[in-house]
């Protein structure tokens, strides 16, 4: 019983590296930017993430709170005695995040809530992955590329994540919307509309 024990917390530990990898590419950060959040070294971290390295709990504490996630979120670690999946929000960017699906690496579904639009300049980003997003409420203000694009409820996008891209409310009011997002590169398909000259506040 013990070394069965052991081997499921081996296993577990060993398939921490992609959702590590996974976390910090979804924030945007270098390994450089999450090294200075964690004090833990940059090689250290790259070692982490692609397996080389099992994570120690010292290890895990600053990156699950650098991550915004749950010390059993990182680990994807099973509710006890629930067979009920515990989702948690998170607020990043002003945004809050509910993530819908719990699996290392592959595709990844959020329920995003986008606050009132303010009046910030879009600042494009780009990144490896593909994006898929559908409007559930409201109406969102998307920039990809050389195009400035409005979704309203049940419109959709779909992009190649490394094309420049941003995206927020287009209203004074909230947006909700679920955004799945993979590794793999794809071209971008879009059913929009262009958005309407508005001025600025």
């Amino acid at each position: 019983m013990e070394d069965s024990a052991r081997d499921r917390i081996g296993e577990t530990l060993d398939a921490v590296g992609p959702r590590l990898r996974e976390l910090r590419r979804r924030r945007n950060v270098t390994l450089a930017e999450l090294s200075a959040e964690t004090t833990i070294s940059v090689s250290t971290l790259s070692r982490l993430e692609s397996g080389d390295r099992r994570p120690t709990l010292e290890q895990l504490l600053p990156l699950a709170k650098a991550h915004g996630v749950t010390l059993d979120e990182l680990v994807d670690a099973p509710p006890t005695g629930d067979p009920r999946v515990h989702l948690r929000p998170v607020n990043r960017h002003g945004m809050t995040i509910l993530p819908l699906t719990r699996y290392a690496g592959g595709l990844q579904a959020y329920k995003m809530v986008i606050p009132a639009a303010e009046s910030t300049t879009p600042q494009p980003q780009v990144h490896e992955g593909y994006e898929w997003l559908y409007v559930l409420t409201g109406r969102l203000r998307l920039v990809l590329g050389e195009h400035d694009l409005v979704l309203s409820s049940g419109e959709a996008a779909e992009f190649d994540t490394r094309t420049p891209h941003w995206f927020a409310s287009a209203t004074d009011q909230p947006v909700e919307i679920l955004s799945l997002f993979g590794k793999q590169g794809e071209r971008a398909h879009l059913r929009a509309r262009p958005k309407t000259n508005r001025t600025e506040a």
